[in-house]
C-alpha cells in the first residue's frame, strides 16, 4: 500500500516541495529523531513547515509546537492543518519504521520527559508507531503532561483493542481530520 501511495501521491509531493522551496529558505524535508517500535530511535520525515534554523535552544521546547507558533511558515500552516506535511512518512513505512495506523512517535526529548513523569509511558512502544492513530483522531495534538496522560489512555485502548475495524474507523476519522483541520498546531 505504501508503494502504491508513494506513486499516486508523487505529483502532489513534488508540487508541495516546489511551494515550500518558493515560500522560505531551507531544506524541503524536515527530519527529527523519534522513539519508535521497541524504543528504537529513528528519523521521521516530514515536509518542513517551520522557518529553517528556528529551533529553540531547549530540545524539549523546540520539539513542542504551540498554538500560533511564530516559527511556522505561511505554507507550513496550511500543510499542518491539512496534514499534508505528514506525507513523506511513507518513506518511514517503506523502511519498516512506521505503519499507517498506531500511536504517533514522539520526539526523543519529549518521550524521555514523558517516561519520567508518566507511569507505563514506555509500553506504548510495543507496537509500531503510525502516521495516524486513535489518540490523534480523538484528541489532536497535545504537549502538556496531563493531556499526554489522556493521550496514553487512547494509545493503550488502541493497543488492547486492535482490529481491522478500529483501523478503518481511524482512517475515516483521519480523512475527516484532514478536511476540517481538527487538532492542528
Amino acid at each position: 500500500a505504501a508503494v502504491v501511495a508513494a506513486i499516486v501521491l508523487l505529483p502532489l509531493m513534488i508540487m508541495v516541495a516546489i511551494v515550500i522551496a518558493l515560500d522560505s529558505r531551507g531544506p524541503i524535508l524536515f527530519r527529527q529523531k523519534r522513539i519508535g517500535y521497541r524504543g528504537e530511535v529513528f528519523s521521521v520525515f516530514k515536509f518542513r513547515t517551520m522557518h529553517h534554523g528556528s529551533a529553540l535552544a531547549d530540545a524539549r521546547n523546540s520539539a513542542m509546537t504551540q498554538s500560533d507558533d511564530a516559527r511556522i511558515t505561511r505554507v507550513g500552516r496550511f500543510l499542518r492543518t491539512s496534514r499534508i506535511d505528514e506525507l513523506p512518512q511513507i518513506i518511514n513505512i517503506l523502511r519498516g519504521e512506521m505503519s499507517w495506523i498506531g500511536p504517533r512517535p514522539e520526539a526523543v526529548a519529549l518521550s524521555q520527559w514523558y517516561e519520567q513523569d508518566i507511569a507505563f509511558y514506555r509500553y506504548r512502544h510495543i507496537v509500531r508507531p503510525g502516521i495516524s492513530g486513535w489518540a490523534q483522531v480523538n484528541q489532536g495534538h497535545v504537549t502538556n503532561v496531563e493531556d499526554v496522560r489522556n493521550k496514553l489512555n487512547y494509545d493503550f485502548y488502541y493497543i488492547k483493542n486492535y482490529s481491522p475495524w478500529i483501523d478503518m474507523l481511524i482512517v475515516f476519522k483521519t480523512l475527516v481530520t484532514m478536511a476540517t483541520g481538527y487538532g492542528a498546531k
